[in-house]
């Protein structure tokens, strides 16, 4: 298979690029994400399902802040729809609901990590704190301090190499409950006992309106601090945070929002807590999506509003947009080479998800792939077979089995990474571009 790089045009990878550094340097939460989103379908005609009459074409709906569905009715909704699903959250570390303490003069902040990390890629890199608090009367106050040149930084101090020297698992030498962020070191004048957490929650209330209370209702994230930057002397790779998930979920909202001549209606449902088995309220788990579309069904005058739900869940296609972990030529031994997608080979197209004898797995039938064949070989579009790793070695799962247990014919599909799940992952940029081309041709075939 050729490389991308000599079949694409530059200037509309770079352009496809730019915008969504953007997105990726902004939406470093799901609470952002979701924002950003709502802006983007607003400005494309989109409108809010409160508002929707049974004749608009665009409408929109957001679940808890954190979660969102996007459609673009143009056909009976019975007949189904095109829908790509993808999560919009990432590993990170949260704080805990009481999280501050001072040790040895030093102020820090207790937390607790989401997802799969690895908790030494962590330490020593600079975090920012971003999120939500809301205090005692129901005020609201947005947090994000880390990433403007003028605000502090935040970090997980490591151990000095000269007093580190005793060989121990990496799960014994990392333990999450080390996993304390310094925060200051100055004490408060005229206190003798915590002065300097005391001091740290002085300024909180002088500078942020916080009190150490609030922290009880709050949604604070731990981020790097850093932005997207090229990789590479050719400049043909994007390093950035929190690539897994929201670079799908940024290529399928561009995909709905740009396709043309659709032939089936079409959809964009943004899931969170996939990391964590798609658990809670705004999860794949949920029924948020369901309570949409009843409500277009019956607006659109539907009698029966379940017998027509199981009709648009029958005939339905869903692509299950996640992504997938490339070969790494230094640690080529845990792929399968016959099976393993390789960077700039375009959109990785995965059968099934799960671990060992494919248990937890989702996987599609035979006849869900040659559609994809056929609509992607069709538009010329390039794409690749993936698994996650060795068997027995590898293995993971993706949004794809919640949905196919409601009844939805689903295929996961999605650009590969480089480092997946650290804090800093990186893709090529024309394997990102490759696969927006994918979505958006799959989003508008029948």
């Amino acid at each position: 298979m050729d490389n991308l790089w000599t079949i694409r045009n530059t200037n509309d990878v770079e352009k496809f690029v730019k915008n969504y550094r953007n997105f990726i340097d902004t939406a470093v939460t799901e609470r952002l994400a979701i924002s950003f989103f709502e802006e983007m379908l607003k400005k494309s005609g989109f409108i809010s399902l409160n508002e929707y009459t049974g004749v608009e074409e665009k409408v929109y709906y957001i679940n808890a802040s954190k979660s969102l569905i996007a459609v673009r009715i143009v056909s009976d909704p019975k007949e189904g729809f095109n829908i790509i699903a993808s999560h919009v959250d990432s590993p990170r570390f949260d704080l805990k609901p009481n999280p501050l303490f001072e040790d040895e003069a030093i102020a820090m902040l207790k937390t607790h990590y989401y997802g799969g990390v690895k908790l030494y890629q962590w330490y020593n890199i600079p975090l920012a704190l971003v999120g939500v608090v809301f205090k005692a009367d129901g005020t609201r106050i947005d947090i994000n301090i880390g990433f403007d040149e003028d605000d502090p930084i935040f970090l997980f101090a490591d151990l000095l190499p000269h007093l580190d020297r005793k060989d121990e698992k990496l799960s014994e030498k990392f333990q999450g409950e080390k996993m304390n962020l310094v925060v200051g070191s100055i004490p408060l004048e005229g206190e003798e006992k915590d002065a300097v957490k005391r001091n740290v929650l002085r300024i909180l209330k002088e500078k942020y309106n916080i009190e150490e209370e609030d922290f009880i209702s709050a949604d604070i994230e731990i981020v790097p601090a850093f932005k997207s930057r090229e990789v590479g002397f050719d400049r043909s790779m994007i390093a950035a945070y929190g690539q897994d998930d929201r670079i799908c979920a940024f290529q399928s909202v561009k995909a709905l929002i740009d396709a043309e001549n659709l032939e089936k209606s079409a959809a964009v449902i943004l899931f969170d807590r996939e990391e964590i088995g798609s658990e809670g309220n705004a999860g794949a788990k949920a029924r948020f999506y369901k309570k949409f579309f009843r409500k277009v069904l019956k607006i659109k005058g539907e009698k029966d509003v379940e017998f027509a739900l199981d009709e648009l869940i029958e005939n339905s296609f869903v692509v299950s947009a996640d992504v997938a972990a490339l070969v790494n030529p230094n640690f080529k031994d845990v792929h399968d080479k016959l099976n393993a997608p390789k960077i700039g080979k375009g959109v990785v197209v995965v059968k099934y998800t799960g671990m060992r004898g494919k248990a937890g797995a989702s996987e599609a039938h035979a006849e869900t792939l040659l559609h994809v064949r056929k609509v992607l070989n069709n538009a010329n579009i390039k794409w690749q077979v993936g698994t996650l790793g060795k068997i027995g070695v590898g293995g993971g799962g993706t949004v794809a089995k919640f949905l196919a247990q409601e009844g939805f014919n689903v295929i996961d599909m999605g650009p590969g990474l480089l480092s997946m799940h650290s804090p800093y992952e990186i893709v090529s940029k024309v394997d990102l571009f490759e696969t927006y081309l994918a979505y958006k041709e799959l989003i508008s075939k029948r």
